[in-house]
């Protein structure tokens, strides 16, 4: 196998693994930076993933970051809030009015969603190569990480092409949940830390321009001989607002049918109970149904080892409660950005070392508590009888619920704000964050 290195020495400052969310927000505020990036991306663009493409507040405050337009003329479909429907009742909850972020969420498929985000940078100075499968790390004698092998194409061992070797000061990991990356320098997922799968397909349906996102907190089953069996785990309608649905499950591993259920079976189940008008039926689909799973609440650690840094889904960034991971992708890559920029202009490699150790500390303090509260409630959901009755008791008072989507969405004012503010911001301060 020939090994190909550049005279010149480092390819870029910083190497980027991964041109998802996480990656393209850390490769752009780098280059805001004024920081050489190299971003390697395995996949071509536009490419797709499994999303319920659904953003909240808090995911469009990351994209405005960004200098992204989020307007209807360029494509975005605006919602109001979310529509919860659970133990036979139907409540819609307006997002709530913060100072700190927007009044309205986003839908956008992933497949334009992330090239979006990738040009971005590529606009603020990143470099991006695409169609290039980085195969493993480079380390030096003390086994720090100094750069990665990586190969054009799919990475299966059947390219012609050869491997060939990028250098940087700096690597970020941020190649998704496998992290193929992260997983050859040693750090594996944590059995003690939450974990979803999901499942969506597309549906021609009436219902594509619905201005609500829609969450079901109990799934039945419908078929024959089974009425009102209550199927484990929660559904999402999203209208796209070009003649098709979003329409997906989600299933927590503290649940006892996580492992063995069969998600698309499940899916369709499901989906048997709803109206027929509403168009979610087989000769309907547009798209094959694909999951993917959600690696929640740090499920891997440490998010700095030996030089390496790791972002979103890549550091099991997933909301807990919520399974929401584009905005603290997103957010990830900022903090991330900004510890490398501050590291990168101290004068001596002592100082550089300190302030990158720093990083997971700053992932503390943003989302520790947080996460640790999160960790508790999937816990409680995996028991069905209690989350039926807290179904139950919720539905049927809006206020609850309404402090219910501040909590679970993240969306409160960091400092001041209403009386459930701040009973949420007291609950993360005091919740001890996760090691």
């Amino acid at each position: 196998m020939t090994e190909h290195v550049l005279p010149r020495g480092d390819d870029a400052d910083v190497i980027v693994v991964g041109a998802g969310p996480s990656g393209a927000a850390t490769a752009y505020y780098l280059a805001q930076a004024g920081l050489s990036v190299l971003v390697l991306e395995k996949a071509r663009f536009p490419r797709a993933k499994v999303c319920g493409d659904g953003l909240t507040p808090r995911a469009v405050k990351a994209l405005i970051g960004m200098g992204v337009d989020v307007s209807p003329e360029a494509g975005w479909l605006r919602n109001k809030g979310l529509r919860v429907i659970g133990a036979g009742m139907r409540l819609e909850l307006p997002w709530p009015e913060l100072d700190a972020y927007p009044g309205y969420g986003l839908v956008r498929p992933r497949s334009s969603l992330d090239e979006i985000l990738i040009r971005r940078a590529q606009a603020a100075g990143a470099k991006v190569i695409e169609g290039v499968t980085v195969t493993g790390p480079v380390l030096d004698d003390n086994g720090v990480i100094t750069g990665v092998r990586a190969r054009e194409g799919s990475g299966n061992g059947n390219d012609l092409d050869a491997e060939r070797i990028y250098a940087a000061s700096v690597i970020v990991a941020a190649d998704g949940n496998s992290s193929r990356l992260a997983v050859a320098m040693g750090l594996a997922k944590r059995d003690d830390r939450p974990l979803g799968v999901a499942v969506r397909t597309y549906y021609a349906s009436p219902r594509h321009d619905d201005d609500y996102l829609e969450s079901w907190l109990d799934l039945w089953d419908a078929e024959p001989g089974r009425q009102g069996r209550l199927l484990p785990g929660y559904g999402w309608i999203f209208g796209m607002g070009d003649g098709t649905s979003n329409v997906g499950l989600g299933l927590l591993n503290t649940s006892a049918a996580f492992g063995n259920t069969d998600y698309r079976a499940l899916l369709r189940r499901w989906l048997k109970a709803m109206p027929e008008e509403w168009g979610y039926v087989e000769e309907n689909r547009t798209e094959p149904v694909r999951g993917a799973a959600l690696p929640m609440g740090f499920n891997r650690t440490p998010h700095y080892y030996r030089g390496l840094l790791l972002a979103g889904d890549a550091a099991g960034m997933v909301n807990p409660f919520n399974g929401e991971g584009i905005a603290y992708a997103m957010e990830s890559g900022e903090i991330l950005a900004r510890t490398i920029a501050q590291a990168m202009a101290r004068p001596t490699a002592a100082e550089r070392e300190r302030v990158l150790r720093g990083y997971p500390v700053a992932l503390q303090q943003a989302y520790g508590g947080y996460y640790t509260l999160g960790r508790l409630f999937v816990q409680l959901i995996g028991r069905p009888k209690l989350m039926h009755y807290a179904t139950a008791r919720g539905m049927s008072r809006p206020a609850l619920m309404r402090f219910a989507l501040k909590l679970l969405a993240n969306l409160t004012d960091p400092s001041g704000g209403d009386a459930t503010d701040r009973v949420i911001n007291g609950l993360t301060r005091l919740a001890p964050t996760p090691r």
